[in-house]
């Protein structure tokens, strides 16, 4: 395994097993890069895909090729990630893009779009229409390389003390929510403030917060937010998937042979189908354990889907007519959405059929 940095609170350790045999004392890395995350890496799925991305380059390189993960906040705080890597006072890290949204608004198109991508989608659209093009000329400006690094699917809609059956309910709601869905509940009313993902358990459990989304059931489970909000409601609207990005410097990245610039990106790559496979492997196991834990699960019925949906596309209009790259963008993702929508509606079993017949 690379160098990683432990869990919270732990030094930095040097992997032990079979990734040392393939380091020999006379051999010193020539590639070592200091990597912060934004997410626990004892997070599954969420935070542990960087892992299995610099294992893999480990052991592919021999040892040569190092990125030394450090958990959040110990190098730089989880939302300067970026920032610090511009700066080139990092060498890259592994971070949502769409905390960026107050400096370049067009990054939540490639982090988490409400209504949007579903995630083999978003693949096809970055690796095959465009969308790495669209991501790198987006953080050209900003000195910095982004490669696409993992992707999980739709987070739960959100962890609340009280049913919600009105979008009403919304006006002055205290609740965390990120990107572009965060906006959406600012049109509606909702008091929506930006807290990570350590922090968020505190302000539920002591009122600060009404309510709070954050990611997969698995991983809002570990951080306890059904000790305290027993509704959990879905679909995952506002992030249909989330996207996570290595962010290199692009000096550093420059520099690099095209053979290691290669090597990084299939890493990646692998990290990308492996992220989504475990992510989506988990889900089910912590579903089944919410009536023991108090929890219901609640899906959103249609009307409700489609007023946030109506919300959702004044909020996109309003930001593509006030930043040309998230037009740029927005316009790219919707012209493959309509084009991929004719073989998706053709291609695949509407297996649930009783579901189906329910609604």
């Amino acid at each position: 395994m690379a160098f990683l940095v432990g869990l919270v609170g732990a030094l930095s350790l040097r992997s032990t097993g079979p990734l040392q045999n393939t380091i020999t004392a006379s051999e010193a890395p020539q590639i070592k890069w200091r990597t912060p995350v934004a997410f626990g890496t004892h997070l599954p799925a969420l935070g542990d895909n960087i892992l299995y991305v610099s294992e893999q380059l480990s052991r592919a390189s021999g040892g040569r090729v190092l990125l030394d993960i450090y958990e959040p906040g110990m190098l730089v705080p989880a939302f300067s990630i970026t920032e610090s890597v511009k700066a080139g006072k990092l060498e890259a890290g592994y971070t949502w893009l769409g905390y960026d949204q107050g400096r370049i608004p067009a990054t939540p198109l490639i982090s988490a779009v409400p209504f949007g991508l579903e995630p083999w989608e978003y693949t096809a659209w970055y690796y095959e229409a465009g969308g790495k093009a669209l991501a790198e000329a987006l953080y050209a400006p900003h000195n910095i390389h982004p490669i696409l690094c993992g992707i999980i699917g739709p987070e739960t809609a959100g962890w609340f003390r009280f049913p919600i059956t009105d979008l009403t309910q919304f006006e002055g709601l205290k609740i965390r929510f990120a990107g572009l869905g965060g906006r959406v509940l600012q049109a509606l009313g909702a008091s929506v403030t930006l807290i990570p993902g350590g922090e968020i358990y505190q302000a539920l459990e002591k009122g600060a917060i009404d309510a709070t989304e954050y990611s997969l059931p698995v991983v809002d489970a570990m951080l306890g937010f059904d000790q305290v909000a027993k509704f959990n409601y879905f679909p995952g609207w506002h992030q249909t998937f989330t996207a996570a990005h290595l962010v290199v410097n692009q000096a550093r990245w420059d520099a690099l042979s095209t053979g290691d610039q290669s090597l990084i990106e299939m890493a990646c790559t692998a990290g990308v189908i492996r992220n989504l496979a475990k992510g989506e492997a988990l889900q089910g196991a912590v579903i089944e354990s919410f009536e023991a834990k108090g929890v219901t699960p609640i899906r959103f019925d249609r009307t409700v889907l489609k007023s946030l949906q109506a919300v959702t596309e004044s909020v996109l209009q309003v930001e593509a007519e006030k930043d040309p790259q998230f037009a740029e963008i927005l316009a790219s993702q919707r012209k493959f959405m309509r084009s991929y929508k004719k073989w998706k509606a053709l291609a695949y079993l509407p297996r649930d059929f009783d579901e189906m017949a329910e609604e």
